[in-house]
């Protein structure tokens, strides 16, 4: 979710810089399975205990951030900009599931977003992630910039020695620059490796996973299909069956550039969030300095160890717990906060019940040929997550707006609201929407490229477009889905066409003889041919995708799975934190 906090405009004598926090959940959370804000809106589905209140169901990854002045901190998942004033300066962005687990619907959450008339936020319904899988997702919302530019087509891996370019620059190198302190809490995935780590990106400050917490042997392995053993205590590593289980390295916890425990204990994750939040919010504010919090939470992308209750709704009981933490946040930053809730990506369908719902993103087309339309696809399941905004006296309350937006547009509405300027010598492909965040526009994207995100085609190419209400497809191929089958790749020439305002179901094509058909093509055409165009000639990245085991975050490389336990996080001072064990730079 992302916060922007601080008054602008004529209501003074000067603008005041806005507080910004942003959030962003992880896969799991099911991005795909868009929750509806309102009834009788296709991307959203309302959560029937929450009156008033309508959130996305099935949402994988979440973020939200905040930007301000750190007496009203927004709060954020993803992050956050804030400054010690009474006016609003928060921005956070953050995508939540109202979803289901299995056969029973996840209870909506009481604490923080879904409350019963708590909340008065405008809901976009027409909201797309840049890529729909972790690494280009993420790396798309901090440049502002699709992965065919800045280089980052799919995930890093553990012993990655690459990451996000250091060529490209991130949002919180624009907002360091104009003055902000900034901070990073939760999940990375972007680079862990030397100059790649968040306190070389922008961030002054760091405290999470470096990439997934599924990346990564725990004594409390949390859930997952299939489930992985523990971390080995004695002895040589052990094997785990399947080949998606990671038992080689223990998953670490950082703050800035030291473990703080590996491996680290998930069923406390949340409570030590939410104490990092509150240490960089008043770390902020006793500088007086406006400050910017990204804060993105892993709770969806398989659910972390949590209490479930009798049934076993476990997504559901994860779910809770994210709101309740996010509710913490939002008391902690204050009325004066602009809120933008937002995800990554849709449902990790091969986790079955663990993964959350569709909705009614179902991807119909592509469920006849096999394969999942969720997450690493182009399929509306993959890409469109649910998002809202909230900042009392700002932001509209009880609003619902169409208008096609993007994590795209998070980076430059925000350097719009800092008053910063965009890096130069390059293109954006976000757009500045702070017109429809403030209720003044209906008016988004016209054209939005969709990248190949794993299930077809190569990695990160543009191979699917939306313009106006029409998708089209010139690949097409489905995800590993809960049965185990892969949807085939194939190739469209001329594109399938989908006309999303009447098949928001994907269910059937436009005939390619249809009056509809040969009137739209044509504009289509053009639009695909000239963006393909402007990336070709623009300022493009290419990221190092090599490995090497020496990249991997260890603490104790004399035991088998890099075991250790530093001092908690709260105890650390910079002296501590100068002779505690780093990361290799």
């Amino acid at each position: 979710m992302i916060w922007a906090g601080g008054t602008s405009g004529p209501t003074g004598p000067r603008r005041r810089r806005r507080r910004i926090w942003m959030s962003w959940l992880p896969k799991g959370q099911g991005n795909g399975r868009a929750p509806s804000l309102a009834q009788n809106e296709h991307p959203w589905v309302l959560c029937p205990a929450a009156k008033g209140v309508s959130l996305p169901v099935g949402v994988q990854r979440r973020s939200f951030g905040f930007m301000g002045r750190a007496r009203h901190p927004g709060v954020q998942v993803l992050a956050q900009l804030g400054r010690a004033s009474a006016s609003p300066s928060s921005l956070g962005a953050q995508r939540v599931v109202c979803g289901q687990a299995g056969r029973d619907r996840a209870a909506p959450p009481r604490a923080g977003l879904a409350s019963p008339g708590s909340v008065p936020f405008s809901r976009f319904v027409d909201f797309h992630s840049a890529a729909s899988t972790c690494s280009p997702s993420r790396a798309s919302l901090l440049t502002g910039r699709l992965g065919a530019r800045n280089g980052v087509t799919h995930n890093f891996a553990v012993t990655s020695v690459g990451g996000l370019p250091l060529n490209e620059t991130t949002l919180a190198e624009v907002l360091r620059a104009a003055g902000y302190s900034t901070g990073a809490i939760g999940k990375w995935h972007l680079g862990h490796h030397g100059r790649h780590h968040p306190t070389a990106r922008g961030f002054d400050y760091y405290f999470g996973i470096p990439y997934s917490h599924d990346m990564g042997c725990t004594d409390t392995p949390g859930y997952n299909v299939p489930p992985c053993p523990p971390c080995p205590r004695h002895g040589a590593a052990t094997s785990a069956a399947d080949k998606e289980c990671y038992t080689d390295v223990a998953l670490p916890l950082l703050e800035n550039l030291t473990i703080v425990q590996q491996p680290v204990d998930l069923s406390s994750l949340t409570e030590r969030y939410a104490e990092a939040a509150a240490r960089f919010i008043r770390r902020a504010s006793d500088s007086g300095r406006p400050f910017f919090l990204y804060v993105a939470l892993a709770h969806m992308h398989v659910p972390l160890e949590v209490t479930a209750p009798p049934g076993r709704d476990v997504y559901g009981a994860a779910l809770r717990e994210m709101d309740a933490l996010v509710g913490r946040l939002r008391r902690l930053a204050g009325p004066d906060t602009l809120l933008w809730f937002t995800g990554d990506n849709g449902p990790w369908a091969q986790k079955c019940e663990l993964a959350g719902r569709l909705g009614p993103l179902v991807g119909a087309w592509q469920r006849t040929r096999g394969g999942s339309p969720a997450k690493q696809t182009t399929w509306e399941g993959g890409h469109r997550v649910p998002a809202l905004a909230y900042w009392p006296g700002r932001v509209p309350a009880a609003r619902s707006s169409r208008a096609v937006l993007s994590t795209l547009d998070i980076f430059p509405t925000l350097v719009a609201l800092a008053g910063a300027t965009l890096p130069p010598n390059r293109r954006f492909d976000g757009l500045d929407v702070s017109p429809v965040l403030f209720g003044q526009s209906d008016v988004g994207h016209k054209i939005l490229l969709h990248p190949n995100s794993g299930a077809a085609g190569k990695d990160g190419e543009i191979e699917a477009l939306r313009l106006a209400q029409y998708k089209a497809f010139y690949t097409t191929g489905g995800a590993k889905a809960c049965d185990g089958s892969v949807g085939p790749e194939e190739r469209h020439q001329p594109p399938l066409i989908f006309n999303l305002d009447r098949d928001i179901q994907e269910q059937e094509p436009l005939d390619v003889a249809s009056a509809e058909y040969r009137a739209v093509l044509p504009a289509i055409s053009r639009a695909y041919a000239q963006a393909l165009e402007d990336i070709a000639t623009d300022n493009v990245s290419v990221a190092d995708y090599s490995r090497d085991p020496a990249a991997r975050p260890c603490c104790n490389a004399q035991h088998v799975a890099c075991r250790c336990q530093a001092p908690p996080a709260a105890s650390l001072d910079h002296s501590a934190e100068r002779r505690a064990t780093r990361l290799c730079l």
